[in-house]
């Protein structure tokens, strides 16, 4: 495990290096000035070749690659174009919130989804197997910003039960665990939850399908185990791919949720992704992207190792 651990680590350097390029290059191909969120439209233009050599704008771009990868193996993303503060500092909330709304969304989706999968592949066939189907494609099928305007409408608008906007009253984002904050986070988790539930219910009816129908299974029942013991073979059986769907999917609601953040106003990674688009904050896009990324390589990683450590029949040459 030890070594299979070092080598995972060490096939996420180049990983991290390639995404990295990636995301600098597809900022700086993107159009439009980054140089325009700073100074004014009239502004002179030595001013304006002063400002782009402050931020060393005016270098080749593998000179600019080079430095701006130095920086961030030493920790510094750099400074916002826009505001001047540190991108880690608007970085380090961001992250905390939607990393927040996300485990609340695939706590939410995941569980609802291996109960419906689950279900619906014991009782293939039955009308619980056709409404968790059924369940599972509209979950999928449908947009989840429209879902998120039409929760808005109905639960907000028309009712007056919970808020649109904000992660906290008077659209604060700080967050504390009481009634007010908490009633901030329900339509956006309900609404990111909605696509990973889908998948997820699918994939668990698969696999309970396919493991039902395997000879060990009939083999159980003719030793007389009850319906419970057999189903917790099932579950043994089932965990390790099912886990792999849910960590795929939560490293994508982490990257995922910026339509949904920007929906509800909810300061996370997303609408921060977004105001740095419409701003042309490079920094923070290069840094956002960056992390992200890495948050996804290291999910995978941590995935791989809790599947090896469920079923030791999983081999990795």
């Amino acid at each position: 495990m030890a070594f299979y651990l070092l080598r995972r680590i060490l096939y996420a350097i180049p990983i991290a290096l390639a995404v990295g390029f990636v995301c600098f290059m597809l900022v700086q191909i993107a159009p439009g000035d980054p140089i325009n969120a700073i100074v004014p439209p009239d502004a002179p233009a030595d001013v304006v070749e002063q400002v782009r050599k402050d931020y060393g704008l005016d270098k080749p771009l593998p000179v600019q690659f080079g430095l701006w990868l130095w920086k961030v193996v030493h920790g510094d993303l750099g400074r916002s174009l826009a505001t001047g503060r540190p991108v880690w500092a608007d970085l380090s909330t961001g992250i905390q919130n939607t990393l927040m709304l996300a485990l609340c969304a695939s706590a939410l989706g995941f569980t609802l989804g291996c109960i419906l999968g689950g279900l619906a592949g014991t009782f293939r066939g039955s009308f619980i197997d056709r409404a968790a189907v059924s369940t599972a494609v509209a979950g999928v099928s449908v947009p989840h910003y429209w879902l998120g305007m039409v929760l808005v409408v109905i639960f907000s608008v028309q009712l007056n039960w919970l808020p649109a906007m904000g992660a906290g009253p008077g659209g604060s984002a700080d967050w504390s665990w009481d009634w007010e904050h908490v009633k901030h986070l329900i339509l956006p988790a309900v609404t990111l939850s909605v696509i990973p539930m889908g998948i997820v219910t699918r994939t668990v009816r698969g696999i309970v399908a396919e493991i039902m129908n395997q000879e060990f299974i009939t083999a159980l029942r003719g030793k007389g185990l009850t319906r419970w013991g057999v189903f917790t073979h099932v579950v043994k059986n089932a965990a390790p791919n099912s886990l792999a769907v849910m960590g795929l999917q939560l490293g994508y609601l982490m990257g995922g949720s910026i339509l949904v953040e920007t929906v509800f106003s909810w300061p996370g990674t997303g609408l921060l992704l977004n105001s740095a688009i419409f701003q042309r904050d490079l920094p923070v896009l290069q840094g956002t992207i960056l992390v992200l990324a890495m948050f996804f390589v290291t999910l995978n990683l941590i995935v791989d190792l809790m599947q090896t450590a469920l079923d030791p029949r999983i081999k990795r040459a």
